[in-house]
């Protein structure tokens, strides 16, 4: 199976095995694992803040770097289709009385006028109160696609001028960071809170990344524990996110490469299916129950984000060469689906 659902099916490398075997660990919940706080201080460098606290999933992450923004009974503002909005289970109001409001974005990118025009950060009694909006590089639903660094810069500067705090979900900002070369710390220093994830392009095992100042990471981790997340010998996974800090984030041009040549595969077949690709995500506007059924049965897996939304994910355990056989798979199915459709619409004229 050519295996596209998400980059968080990737396992770790023998090289990652290795350093985990031989991690240097200790209980973290104690504050005593030298290799968890050696990836915490060096995802924060990276980042340029002050320090980091490592967690089990890019949600929780997520889920604690907003409440440490969002006071409960205030709002969240983000696009519609964003993670933190979209796939975490309703936890930010669940477990922390965080309204969430949205704004439509082409592709997950907005303008920067579609942000001010929704900030109240002082509703008065009767309305909810805007506390923090919450962007996503590179977007997810939206097709792997790069927040520009100007949009970036402008929403800083109004959420400043209006006291409003910023929440960046970089789960794959390393994508961002390769496909654009701007360096991760001009990005991640416009904003308050930072998330970036180990086990999707990186290839870890498990593991994100929290960033901040000293105050809120305290207290981040704090919220972790009373949430059930504090572990101990957690080295051994700290390693793997090491590892792949050191090996595989320059890789990840292989895997944007990769998405080009699926989606020029599929383009061959069925062009008006394949929008652009601007990092290691393809979204394909087709029936997806179809496509994703008639590739499984041809050994390539794909996603359905809803009734037309096909998603492919490349990633360091799928080669170029498939990637394009895949591509090939999808194009073909493309082509029956619609050549079947068009003899359905040919008996019903006739």
């Amino acid at each position: 199976m050519i295996d596209l659902r998400s980059d968080t099916v990737t396992r770790p490398t023998p090289g990652m095995r290795a350093a985990m075997l031989a991690a240097e660990v200790g209980d973290d919940v104690y504050g005593e694992d030298p290799t968890v706080a050696a990836l915490e201080r060096r995802t924060a460098e990276l980042l340029g803040h002050e320090a980091g606290l490592f967690c089990a999933s890019g949600s929780l992450c997520n889920l604690l770097g907003v409440t440490l923004l969002v006071p409960p009974g205030m709002e969240l503002l983000c696009d519609s289709a964003a993670h933190v909005a979209r796939a975490e289970m309703g936890s930010h109001a669940a477990l922390h009385g965080v309204s969430v409001r949205t704004w439509q974005a082409e592709a997950g990118i907005a303008t920067t006028d579609a942000v001010a025009r929704m900030l109240q950060p002082d509703a008065g009694p009767f309305l909810v109160s805007t506390a923090a909006v919450a962007l996503e590089s590179t977007h997810n639903f939206g097709g792997g696609t790069i927040q520009p660094l100007t949009h970036l810069r402008e929403v800083a500067a109004l959420c400043r001028e209006s006291g409003v705090k910023l929440h960046l979900d970089g789960a794959r900002l390393w994508n961002a960071h390769v496909a654009t070369g701007v360096p991760l710390r001009e990005v991640a220093h416009l904003f308050d809170t930072v998330t970036v994830c180990f086990s999707k392009g990186l290839g870890a095992p498990v593991g994100s990344v929290l960033v901040a100042n000293e105050e809120r990471i305290a207290r981040a981790r704090v919220l972790r524990k009373r949430l059930g997340g504090g572990w101990r010998q957690a080295g051994i996974l700290a390693a793997g996110a090491l590892y792949a800090l050191e090996h595989h984030v320059d890789r990840l041009a292989e895997d944007h490469a990769a998405a080009r040549a699926f989606a020029a595969a599929v383009a061959a077949h069925a062009p008006a299916a394949v929008g652009d690709v601007a990092t290691n995500i393809v979204v394909l506007d087709a029936p997806a129950g179809t496509v994703v059924a008639g590739a499984a049965a041809e050994g390539v897996a794909v996603s359905a984000l809803g009734p037309r939304t096909v998603r492919a994910v490349t990633h360091l355990d799928v080669t170029h060469e498939e990637c394009v056989q895949a591509g090939e798979v999808v194009g073909r199915l493309l082509t029956r689906y619609a050549d079947g459709q068009n003899r359905q619409s040919e008996l019903r004229m006739a």
